[in-house]
């Protein structure tokens, strides 16, 4: 490797040759690091703001076991959950088949609502459905109270109606980059906790927690404090919930499978369909 210096009005000029020259071209030619891998748009389209779901990062970071789904039973009540990719939804159908919950995707961020809210939202009250609605976080965009009002303005809220389940957070991977939204567990608990607080102090209600255990333990650092007042919605594809996050010995509701037998994730809550209405009163 050679290197010259001359002088240019003055002031010494570095002139690199030979082969740091070589390497500087290699370095500056080499594709970037690829992205963490998630599922595609179920429509087919790019993964851009606003076009996450629920469970975007499930299938790509836990995958889904061989194993049969789970069989029904009489004491879990079937529900699903939906977002914009489902557009608007029959209803009638998915409560003849037996499906007496639902969960629609309301808002992202601070920046985005479901364009099908309204169908999606009263037309599953209209069949005779519990329902609710769920935001999906952003950590990295906006803060926890500013999204948890954002939600509440556009469809979020709760009454105890008997029929209006409690807003939930859907806190998971993020599909537009770092998993953890950059931040270190600590402050990603932080971040929760000012979501849920604000949402319990305008509602009156403990918003419910959708999440994965593994994104729980690496982004939170298996944090234990929201078990005893926030109810956990677990996502796991398979024949049993597995383990929980730390915090909570049982779940209220588990989203099982994300290729139900027709539109939406399918998901089971944790008791009969009284016990639901129940929970919906709060």
């Amino acid at each position: 490797m050679r290197t010259s210096i001359h002088r240019l009005r003055g002031r010494p000029r570095l002139c690199l040759t030979g082969a740091l020259a070589v390497l500087l071209l290699f370095l500056s030619s080499s594709p970037a690091a690829p992205a963490t891998p998630v599922p595609p748009d179920p429509t087919g389209g790019p993964i851009t703001r606003g076009n996450a779901y629920m469970g975007i990062g499930v299938l790509a970071h836990d995958g889904a076991s061989d194993a049969p789904p789970p069989a029904p039973r009489a004491t879990q009540t079937e529900g699903v959950d939906v977002s914009s990719h489902q557009g608007e939804v029959d209803w009638r159908s998915l409560w003849d088949s037996g499906v007496r919950w639902a969960y629609t995707k309301a808002t992202e961020g601070t920046y985005y609502t479901n364009p099908y809210f309204t169908q999606q939202y009263d037309g599953s009250f209209d069949a005779g459905m519990v329902r609710g609605a769920y935001h999906f976080a952003t950590p990295d965009t906006a803060g926890g109270a500013a999204q948890a009002d954002y939600f509440l303005a556009h469809g979020g809220g709760w009454s105890a109606d008997g029929k209006t389940l409690p807003g939930v957070l859907d806190i998971e991977w993020n599909p537009y980059g770092d998993a953890c939204y950059g931040k270190s567990a600590s402050a990603m608990v932080t971040w929760i906790r000012d979501f849920l607080d604000r949402y319990k102090s305008r509602t009156g209600r403990a918003a419910v927690v959708y999440t994965a255990t593994s994104w729980w333990s690496e982004c939170t650092g298996n944090y234990a404090g929201f078990g005893p007042a926030n109810p956990l919605w677990i996502a796991r594809y398979a024949s049993t919930v597995g383990t929980l996050p730390a915090g909570w010995s049982s779940y209220t509701m588990w989203q099982y499978t994300s290729s139900g037998p027709s539109v939406g994730d399918h998901d089971r809550f944790n008791g009969s369909q009284d016990k639901l209405r129940e929970f919906a009163t709060g």
